[in-house]
């Protein structure tokens, strides 16, 4: 009798499902979309070598300098076209002079020797590609270009050619951005906005003034807005034309690199706010219907416009697009020393539906029909490459969809992002102030907001970001504060309506950062209240600058309550990095008195307790803490430091008594307090 052979040990599930049991029967799918990475990966590495040099597009494409040929070479995708011409200042813009030669694969070739163009085709040259097609012929902006330019007469963009003399000198050959940044806390920040004058603030501008005071502040991640090229300065950088182009109306690419290597010397990470859920429709700035085949960069007909943002949708399975973007995230990476992105719009690249009026109540919707399975190999490439490209770098999703796993490894069973942003703390806070009177908050729900996130997947957590700040919206300033923050922000006025305001401006902040998540955020001027919104120069507000701008000289006063809130931010950034709350695990609920309106937890080794009683103070509140000993307040948003009235002793030493504290708690007061 022949022996039997010994069964084959079962497959574990992926530690994916072995965290939440609700997704195994959806594990085939996980497993699925594992297998089509590895496939792609093993294409790649046999027909490029690596996904590195697969990520590589942008060195094969647009206008280069040939040192060894001595010349410059321009090569361009476009299969369906019939024609391709460069033109620019160095021939006249004579639309017939320079015919591009057709090689394979759809691509294009010209090659203009410097014995004939040297005198021409030089720094600060402007050109286009003319492109003819069964559907007419237009000029483009070549789809790498790496400067695109404005006319300030004509208001026409042009790829300029840019060779400087000099190169930028780089000194941030130390910085690692694993070693820097142990808990992020990001600055969500616009380049052009970040000046008070009524104008678009430059990148060196930033660099020079606003650095320092992030850094002072206790940020460690700059998020940059509206880097990367776009043709409507009111689409607050998400119309993207030119995804290699640097955005010129800030500055040159050298003086990016100054803001990124300042940053740098100060320890400062800078993550960019890539933009590839979507691209502008413009045909004369962009990339749409590039070729006229109308299926190029992007899907055909009706699949290829986004229902809700009157934009352009990449087709994500398509080889070349896959390069294409894979190799803008390297450029970034690599040219700039950028140290990570934040993705926009993941949950519209992740379905079908792009999430337009669909409420995620089933994990089916994750993983049925709905699903992009295109665009999510995508986006397990994009990870892949940047994580292997630079150590250490930062990756956070925009989505709000909640897709199991999008922030955990690959080899979970994950997308492969660090972080993800908790969109929902936002926009509780907003519907609370909107339609809740203050005594009625309902401190569980509040709880459960901030806590409720998934098991091993780091989030950012942030009371209101740029979406907040836009016009059409109100930030939590002018939420709390109303027309008082124009005629009440004084120091000295009584005014109780501020007064309130000021101190729910303060808890919010408070218990969102040391209860929402592992990584914390703020948009700009919102850490000091700034009391308008952000509407960029439009032709409905005149072309005005008045509200594209920070006015920073309100923080500055320390005879405004603008200060007040400035300097509350300061020290809480400081003592959450101070005793790592970030990383010191999930917030544990001490004590929640629905009565009293007074909430206690526990983060790291600090406990917080707020009392959110319009009204009544408790002289001598008694909960529960997790250790025994002498705790004394190191932060309390009472302090007169921060605008508030010094009603709790903060010298005061408070001892357990069968671990149980007892507080003066004032009515709207958070106290933070610690181990003496």
């Amino acid at each position: 009798m022949e022996p039997t052979a010994p069964l084959a040990a079962p497959v574990p599930p992926l530690p994916l499902v072995q965290q939440d049991s609700w997704l195994a029967p959806f594990e085939p799918v996980l497993r699925q979309r594992q297998a089509r990475l590895a496939a792609r990966l093993a294409e790649i590495a046999q027909h490029h070598g690596s996904l590195e040099d697969y990520a590589t597009a942008h060195q094969q494409l647009g206008l280069h300098y040939d040192g060894r040929r001595r010349g410059f070479r321009y090569r361009e995708w476009a299969p369906g076209a019939e024609a391709l011409y460069l033109v620019g200042d160095f021939n006249g813009w004579d639309r017939q002079a320079n015919p591009l030669e057709r090689l394979d694969y759809g691509v294009w070739e010209i090659f203009l020797p410097d014995k004939e163009y040297k005198d021409r085709l030089v720094h600060n040259s402007k050109y286009k590609v003319h492109v003819v097609s069964a559907n007419g012929a237009q000029d483009r902006l070549p789809a790498t270009a790496r400067r695109v330019v404005q006319d300030d007469y004509t208001k026409d963009y042009a790829a300029q050619v840019w060779r400087p003399t000099v190169g930028f000198a780089w000194t941030d050959q130390k910085f690692r951005v694993a070693a820097a940044i142990k808990e992020p806390f990001i600055y969500e920040a616009h380049v052009g906005m970040a000046t008070e004058e009524s104008r678009v603030g430059l990148y060196r501008e930033f660099a020079d003034n606003i650095l320092p005071r992030i850094e002072a502040d206790g940020y460690n991640c700059v998020q940059l807005m509206a880097v990367m090229e776009h043709p409507y300065y009111g689409s607050f950088g998400y119309h993207v034309a030119n995804f290699f182009a640097p955005s010129s109306r800030f500055g040159t690419p050298e003086e990016l690199k100054y803001l990124i290597n300042e940053a740098h010397r100060r320890g400062i990470a800078v993550l960019l706010d890539v933009v590839h859920s979507h691209a502008v429709k413009n045909q004369a700035e962009g990339l749409a219907d590039f070729d006229g085949s109308g299926n190029l960069y992007f899907h055909k007909g009706e699949r290829g416009n986004h229902p809700g943002w009157d934009s352009k949708l990449f087709d994500y399975g398509r080889p070349e697009v896959q390069q294409f973007l894979l190799s803008n995230l390297r450029y970034w990476l690599e040219e700039f020393h950028f140290d990570g992105f934040r993705f926009d719009g993941v949950t519209s690249m992740l379905y079908h539906h792009h999430g337009e009026g669909v409420a995620f109540v089933g994990y089916d919707q994750y993983f049925g029909p709905g699903a992009d399975e295109d665009a999510i190999l995508y986006l397990q490439l994009a990870t892949t490459l940047v994580h292997e490209f630079k150590k250490g770098a930062l990756l956070v999703a925009e989505d709000m969809s909640g897709l199991p796993g999008l922030c955990r490894p690959l080899a979970d069973g994950g997308i492969g992002f660090d972080y993800r942003l908790a969109m929902g703390i936002p926009d509780y806070w907003i519907k609370l102030l909107k339609h809740t009177p203050d005594e009625a908050w309902n401190l569980g729900d509040l709880w459960h907001m901030l806590t409720n996130r998934r098991e091993g997947e780091k989030t950012v957590a942030y009371a209101e970001s740029h979406d907040q700040a836009l016009v059409g919206d109100k930030t939590l300033a002018q939420w709390l504060f109303g027309d008082g923050i124009y005629h009440h922000m004084q120091a000295a006025d009584p005014d109780p309506n501020a007064a309130r305001a000021l101190a729910l401006h303060k808890i919010i902040r408070l218990v969102t950062l040391m209860a929402g998540g592992e990584a914390y955020l703020d948009f700009i001027g919102n850490e000091f209240g700034h009391p308008e919104w952000v509407d960029f120069p439009r032709e409905g507000n005149g072309w005005s600058y008045q509200y594209a701008r920070r006015q920073w000289s309100l923080a500055d006063n320390p005879d405004l309550k603008f200060h007040f809130l400035g300097a509350f931010d300061n020290a809480l950034i400081h003592l959450a990095k101070a005793r790592h709350v970030l990383s010191g695990g999930l917030a544990q609920l001490l004590h929640h008195d629905e009565e009293n309106k007074v909430l206690a937890f526990a983060r790291g080794p600090l406990v917080v307790i707020v009392n959110l009683h319009v009204a009544e103070s408790q002289p001598d509140y008694r909960f529960w803490v997790p250790k025994e000993g002498r705790y004394r307040v190191v932060l309390s948003s009472d302090s007169s430091a921060f605008g508030g009235f010094d009603r709790p002793d903060e010298h005061y030493i408070y001892e357990t008594y069968e671990q149980h504290l007892r507080v003066y708690l004032p009515s709207r007061v958070a106290l933070v307090l610690a181990l003496a």
